[in-house]
């Protein structure tokens, strides 16, 4: 025990004194965290410049009443009420007359699009007012089509979606007698509120109500919480790999094991990044308390997740660290670890890959048996244990107990592999002689 300590402590002293791992803990937050500063710096500075938006309405009746609608909509919509400040383009609207020659006439649009003087135009078909067969899904039975040179996001088509409807439905109540007076009462949408689910307090047997559930806090603090857990992990499991394997090739291992058992190496090793692990943890969730305390939001940090966290983090690490040993003791060189990175990050990209139907449905089959899979569970269990609905108590507990087998075993084997792996020399190991190494030792 202590070799290993000895070398544990050599190699996390060695490591958190160099400048990279003090510049690894400001940069890899910025990289991780990237998109949503450049949301954040995109939703601050929007394009808030004029759009025109072509019309051609073959009904006679429906463009002037969905120009009316989008109209509306936008000088609802255009300037935030607290602070003044247009926050969206205003959509201007032309009529254009259906041309005999339909197909020139979409050309000619698309045209003035990539000009730039018109942003999309709209074609609503002539029986846009007929009946429709609601289980068709047939492309032709689309009664009116949308043509813009927008990505894939297509923010005003999903903006233009609302008016549109609204201005069809205005025509239809018309022909139907309806006095225009009423449309405003009868198109009215009603907020559906969105509540947390109720609990019993169990000492004193009183009903609690949860409170309103904030979608987007709540997928804040999950995603934050998972991918703060992602970030470390794969910081400090990432660079072991070919390091173990440089070291290999420069033959460092061959003088140590003279005063070292492998398995003492490779407990030191995993030791070590397990330090570093922590210490990261640590900055971060300190700076990111702080963060939430300065702004008035230290109600949404998820502390009672804090021990579970931890416990995922110096699991997650020491199953990763011990394979990625095993990894770079059986490559020849560094070029050939590189090409195993995919396989050591895999369990912490196939769960975030999965993130988005998970967050939908976090108590479903699929997530809760993703969670129960050791590999998959620090990540999977994390992010649905921060979510509002929780998880039931005897999972998270299962879950840990698969997690520490599956560690224990990990490391057994990577430990196996590892005393071979390290002074053979020449041509890398297939996966069959992996695995003869692994069971045989």
């Amino acid at each position: 025990m202590r070799k290993i300590l000895l070398i544990a402590k050599r190699d996390y002293l060695a490591s958190i004194r160099t400048k990279a791992f003090l510049f690894g803990l400001v940069v890899a937050p910025i990289l991780f965290g990237g998109g949503f500063i450049g949301m954040a710096l995109v939703k601050g500075r929007p394009d808030i410049g004029d759009r025109t938006v072509a019309v051609i309405d073959h009904t006679g009746v429906a463009a002037q009443a969905v120009i009316e609608a989008a109209q509306e909509k936008n000088n609802r919509d255009l300037v935030d009420r607290e602070t003044s400040r247009q926050t969206m383009p205003r959509y201007r609207f032309e009529i254009v007359p259906p041309d005999q020659d339909a197909a020139l006439q979409r050309l000619a649009l698309s045209d003035r699009i990539r000009r730039g003087n018109l942003f999309a135009f709209v074609e609503i078909r002539a029986d846009a007012f007929e009946p429709r067969q609601k289980t068709s899904r047939d492309a032709d039975d689309r009664v009116v089509t949308w043509y813009a040179n927008e990505g894939g996001v297509a923010e005003a088509r999903r903006w233009f979606s609302g008016p549109l409807n609204d201005g069809l439905r205005r025509v239809r109540l018309a022909k139907l007698g309806i006095d225009s007076g009423h449309f405003g009462e009868i198109l009215d949408t009603v907020p559906l509120l969105n509540m947390n689910l109720l609990t019993r307090d169990k000492k004193t047997g009183q009903i609690r109500e949860a409170g309103k559930k904030g979608d987007m806090e709540n997928f804040a603090v999950s995603f934050s919480v998972t991918m703060l857990l992602v970030m470390i992990v794969m910081v400090t499991s990432g660079p072991m790999l070919p390091a173990i394997a440089e070291d290999k090739m420069q033959r460092v291992f061959e003088m140590l094991l003279a005063s070292a058992t492998p398995f003492e190496l490779i407990a030191g090793k995993v030791i070590a990044a397990l330090g570093r692990s922590l210490t990261s943890s640590v900055v971060y969730i300190v700076g990111a308390i702080l963060l939430l305390n300065s702004l008035a939001l230290i109600g949404l940090a998820p502390l009672q997740l804090l021990p579970w966290f931890l416990i995922y983090l110096v699991t997650e690490v020491t199953m990763l660290c011990a394979f990625a040993s095993a990894l770079g003791a059986a490559c020849g060189s560094p070029q050939d670890a590189q090409s195993l990175g995919v396989v050591l990050v895999a369990p912490v990209m196939i769960p975030l890959f999965l993130l988005a139907p998970v967050m939908q449905q976090s108590n479903g089959p699929i997530a809760t048996a993703m969670s129960l899979f050791p590999l998959f569970t620090p990540i999977m269990m994390l992010m649905r244990q921060a979510m509002p609905g929780g998880v039931p108590w005897w999972q998270p507990w299962l879950g840990l107990a698969g997690v520490l087998a599956a560690t224990v075993a990990m490391s057994w084997i990577a430990a196996r592999i590892f005393r071979i792996g390290i002074l053979l020399q020449g041509k890398p190991p297939n996966l069959a002689e992996l695995a003869r190494w692994a069971i045989r030792g």
